[in-house]
């Protein structure tokens, strides 16, 4: 038997490529490839082979809006702790997700290319990591937490490990800012062009960078063959920052249907994060969330149900997101039962597999279980189909968890 050969049998296939689930397929995993996917029996002399017994094989999860380095609610703070210390808990916040289902993850805003090359390096034991490195923010904007009595420079934010973002004003700032970030392993490029909940002295209103600004750092992104996605919840800002070539509109809550069409014309999409509001109304202060940022949790909070159906009837591609702080990212699988209130199970799936993959620029590679995707699979117990809370409980439903290949839990027999 080799070990780099894995022969799954009789497994109920559900990626989100059909509105349904497949049945009796076998699937043969070689090194960190899928192989072959058959509604046929498969063979392979050498390979273990595992019957599923009409078990749910899923691909990896995909989660498009994470903070890897957020160890603490209060953000301001953990842009002050040591980087040790924040690598250390980073690795025990990532090995969480992986152990959640979560193979891949986009961070949206402080993870460096160290941790990058600690995953793949077998370092740290998490999902793979497509990253921005440094949010870019304005001058009092969402990642600028002094607050109204602090003038220090903001210049240590660039290096601190535990600062989500970076101040930079100005287009010929925000011009070197983003190629920095590029050279240093970003992935995409991320700002914030909103007022935000954690930080303090922005209202949820205002508008983030000058459109001069904005445009300037799409054409950065687009030069190096890359995009922008920008932290946006009220409907002029989401607008203006379309309009100006942004292809990721995080959160959304504010949305209107005029502007949701806009955003599907565009060939832009959003990632939702419902479920950062509910925990953050809930545990946000007991956990240290400042009380300026508490106060601001019910602007967006209710809104954002009503936003996935707005976007879902205007035909706009959404993808999974979690934006979770601190202790609050053991509830990251809880934004499946959110979104299975608005919106049907397959679309929720799909959320955070087919779509994601889009976002994730791994189409075809993650997010499917076909022949040359990635081996990142799960298996669940049941049909989540009919029930999305099997995709919760910290992984308890799912028998077994693999990525790359490589089993991270293993609990069928041989």
């Amino acid at each position: 038997m080799s070990a780099d050969l894995v022969l799954f049998r009789n497994a109920r296939i559900l990626d989100g490529t059909h509105d349904t689930a497949l049945d009796g397929h076998d699937v043969l995993v070689e090194g960190g490839t899928i192989r072959e996917v058959s509604d046929r029996p498969l063979t392979a002399s050498s390979a273990r082979v595992i019957d599923l017994a009409g078990r749910t094989l899923m691909p990896g999860l995909i989660d498009c809006h994470v903070h890897v380095i957020a160890t603490i609610p209060d953000l301001g703070a953990n842009a002050d702790l040591p980087d040790s210390l924040v690598a250390l808990r980073t690795a025990k916040i990532m090995r969480g997700m992986l152990m959640r289902g979560f193979t891949t993850v986009r961070d949206l805003g402080g993870a460096d290319h160290g941790l990058v090359m600690a995953v793949r390096e077998g370092l740290i034991d998490g999902p793979r990591l497509v990253i921005c490195g440094k949010a870019l923010s304005q001058t009092g904007g969402h990642t600028d937490y002094r607050g109204r009595y602090h003038a220090r420079d903001v210049g240590h934010y660039a290096t601190k490990l535990g600062a989500m973002g970076r101040v930079c004003d100005g287009v010929d700032a925000v011009r070197r800012v983003a190629r920095e970030e590029i050279k240093a392993g970003a992935d995409f490029i991320k700002i914030m062009a909103n007022g935000g909940v954690s930080s303090p002295t922005d209202p949820i209103a205002f508008l983030g960078y000058s459109v001069d600004e904005l445009r300037a750092i799409v054409e950065e992104a687009n030069n190096a063959q890359t995009y922008v996605a920008a932290h946006l919840y009220t409907d002029a800002a989401i607008r203006r920052a379309v309009e100006c070539g942004v292809i990721s509109v995080e959160h959304g809550n504010l949305v209107t249907p005029e502007t949701a069409r806009l955003i599907r014309d565009k060939g832009a999409y959003v990632v939702p994060t419902n479920v950062t509001f509910d925990a953050l109304a809930k545990e946000g202060a007991s956990l240290g969330l400042p009380p300026a940022s508490v106060a601001k949790i019910e602007d967006v909070r209710e809104a954002g149900l009503a936003a996935l159906e707005t976007l879902r009837d205007a035909g706009v591609m959404m993808a999974y997101g979690t934006d979770l702080l601190g202790e609050m990212h053991r509830h990251q699988s809880e934004e499946f039962v959110i979104r299975g209130r608005c919106l049907p199970a397959i679309e929720v799936i799909r959320s955070a597999t087919v779509n994601a993959a889009k976002v994730v620029r791994l189409e075809g590679k993650a997010g499917v279980v076909a022949p040359g995707a990635f081996a990142d699979l799960i298996v669940v117990d049941g049909d989540p189909l009919s029930d999305l809370s099997l995709l919760t409980g910290q992984g308890r439903h799912m028998r077994a968890i693999m990525i790359d290949g490589r089993f991270v839990k293993d609990d069928l027999a041989a």
